[in-house]
């Protein structure tokens, strides 16, 4: 799954829609908060190492065109530590640009995009306007219509904000950060295994819907080994709605879109509960 992620310029959102009977955190409105974030792996494709002995870090580029490189020195070791570098690419972070303004648009929610460029000023300063060019270029009159608007937003602004709202805009995250906050929102609703997780191209046209939590491998794997499990089916049932709910798009279907099998839930305790019952009868308890 991780390597097609890769395969298609976009975003992936996190969604969730059964409530829990009390929430740790209360962050919902009548809408949910969605949370997109770029899943090029920058930190999970960046190159990190330890070093045991004193010496120069240092990051080199190479044109290919031959011209002269660029060389910066990142530190320079007393004795043992550690490093990392890491990268993006202006066409990945232009099809996440893309991908979110037209979801922000879909939903009819206002987007923000957050990052730390008071810190990074290159790196994240690079998202910060790339957005704010496509959104100019591209977006602003379609959400002027619709009385939505764009943001970009300090992280730790945003995760305030976060907190204390009721929800209903897109939060638009560079991949560590929608890694880390999906998890705290999806739990801050009860379990992370309620959570989805659906990667959309930028042409809006292709997505894959799956259960965002990693259990299901592991549990899986357990399987395999004849050992007992208890996997939590909620999000991959979610992961199968949303798909059915595009395929209904696509083919302009709307009694399929308009089926919304997630409208009429139930909080966790009492479909838990129903669905033991069930079970029971099943097995003539």
């Amino acid at each position: 799954i991780g390597n097609g992620k890769c395969c298609c310029l976009g975003v992936s959102y996190a969604d969730k829609r059964i409530k829990v009977a009390q929430p740790v955190v209360e962050m919902d409105g009548d809408e949910m908060t969605r949370i997109i974030w770029e899943f090029i792996k920058e930190k999970y494709r960046a190159t990190d190492f330890v070093v045991d002995q004193p010496g120069k870090f240092k990051i080199i580029f190479s044109p290919t065109d031959g011209s002269a490189g660029k060389e910066w020195e990142v530190y320079d070791f007393p004795a043992g530590g550690c490093g990392m570098g890491m990268y993006n690419t202006d066409e990945s972070i232009t099809g996440f640009a893309h991908s979110c303004f037209q979801y922000a648009i879909g939903k009819k929610w206002p987007l923000y995009m957050s990052t730390k460029n008071t810190i990074l000023k290159a790196y994240d300063g690079r998202f910060k306007d790339i957005f704010e060019d496509i959104f100019q270029k591209h977006y602003k009159p379609e959400f002027d219509k619709l009385k939505i608007w764009y943001e970009h937003r300090l992280i730790d602004d945003m995760v305030a904000q976060v907190l204390k709202s009721s929800g209903a805009f897109v939060w638009a995250c560079k991949n560590y950060d929608g890694d880390v906050q999906s998890d705290i929102l999806a739990q801050g609703f009860g379990s992370l295994g309620l959570m989805t997780s659906v990667l959309v191209c930028p042409d809006g046209k292709t997505i894959e819907a799956e259960a965002a939590h990693g259990t299901v491998t592991r549990h899986y794997r357990e399987h395999q080994k004849g050992r007992p499990t208890s996997t939590n089916p909620i999000a991959s049932i979610f992961a199968w709605t949303r798909g059915l709910e595009h395929r209904g798009k696509l083919d302009g279907n709307p009694d399929l879109v308009n089926v919304k099998l997630n409208e009429h839930y139930v909080n966790t305790t009492d479909f838990l509960d129903a669905i033991k019952t069930n079970l029971d009868k099943a097995l003539g308890k």
